[in-house]
């Protein structure tokens, strides 16, 4: 049978899909020879399952830390644990109005062609993270996701499980430690429900969860670290916070800070966000070299095309399927 990677070496030639192949061949060639890779996750990947490919390249040692909006952290622990009452749209194109407003009265949440049940999902990770965030009220300040691999560990919470947990990016950055960062946290479903406990008072300090400056923080302290002996390269998976919170270390550091950073090693953005205008998401890579984030002779590529189209077939591919 003809295995994936081969298929793209014979029919990625040119435009976006040669910008596929040499950008996959350069992340491949990133980390063969010893460097590292931090991947960052914008847009809802979570809910498009992309956990199955991206939980086998953080066990395969292909990925050494995530940057990650608030949501695609919860989404993947709501898809562990509601997997078989989420629902498929797929002529959402064509709803009316009325029929979202049929759907947000089941509770169903809709993300393009897929509802996320409110009652399944959110309220049953909802109820044990709760538990947790109460526990350090008043004695910890830790990271989002911290309260959410302590979930993972709860056997009650285990028998919730409705996925093969290898499907799972969330358990496999646990089993593995990596480090995860998530900026703007607040912009989630369980930011929001954290916002409203401390402004209720159920929970008295918001110093429960890690603050966007702490964030910052511990990214510098991180990338100080990791980058002593290596280079990190910086595979961007759409635009926003999840990728303009962690690339500008780099400058924060050696221009702010006045230390010596390396710049990152490699870079690479898959964004369906064209090339204009006052876009951070739409800018082209050579622009960072402006703003000290890469170098001239770092590996720069944008592919500009739907990441859940692909993200799992360059992983397919780094993992030499």
């Amino acid at each position: 049978m003809t295995t994936i990677s081969s298929f793209i070496e014979t029919h990625y030639r040119h435009f976006n899909a040669a910008a596929l192949l040499d950008a996959a061949r350069a992340y491949r060639e990133h980390i063969a020879s010893g460097q590292k890779m931090m991947v960052t996750l914008a847009g809802a990947m979570s809910t498009a399952e992309l956990g199955i490919s991206l939980a086998q390249m953080i066990r395969q040692g292909k990925i050494h830390a995530i940057t990650c909006t608030g949501a695609n952290l919860e989404e993947d622990i709501f898809n562990l644990v509601a997997h078989d009452y989420y629902e498929r749209v797929p002529g959402y194109r064509d709803l009316s109005p009325a029929e979202e407003k049929a759907l947000y009265d089941r509770g169903m949440n809709r993300v393009t062609d897929t509802c996320i049940p409110e009652e399944q999902a959110m309220e049953r990770v909802r109820d044990a993270v709760i538990a947790e965030w109460k526990k350090a009220d008043g004695k910890e300040t830790n990271p989002p996701h911290v309260y959410l691999w302590r979930c993972l560990d709860n056997p009650e919470f285990q028998k919730l499980y409705q996925i093969d947990p290898a499907h799972s990016w969330m358990i496999a950055a646990k089993e593995h430690n990596i480090p995860i960062f998530t900026p703007g946290w607040e912009d989630s479903t369980l930011g929001n429900m954290f916002a409203a406990l401390t402004a209720l008072g159920e929970i008295s300090t918001v110093r429960v969860v890690e603050s966007g400056i702490e964030t910052m923080h511990r990214l510098i302290n991180w990338y100080l670290e990791a980058t002593v002996d290596v280079s990190m390269g910086f595979f961007q998976i759409g635009g926003g916070i999840a990728g303009d919170f962690p690339i500008c270390v780099v400058p924060l550091i050696h221009q702010d800070m006045e230390k010596p950073a390396r710049l990152w090693g490699y870079f690479c953005q898959i964004s369906d966000s064209t090339t204009s205008y006052g876009s951070y998401s739409g800018a082209v890579p050579n622009e960072k070299i402006t703003w000290g984030k890469l170098g001239i002779d770092t590996p720069k590529f944008i592919i500009e095309s739907d990441a859940t189209i692909v993200a799992p077939l360059m992983f397919a591919y780094i993992l030499g399927q």
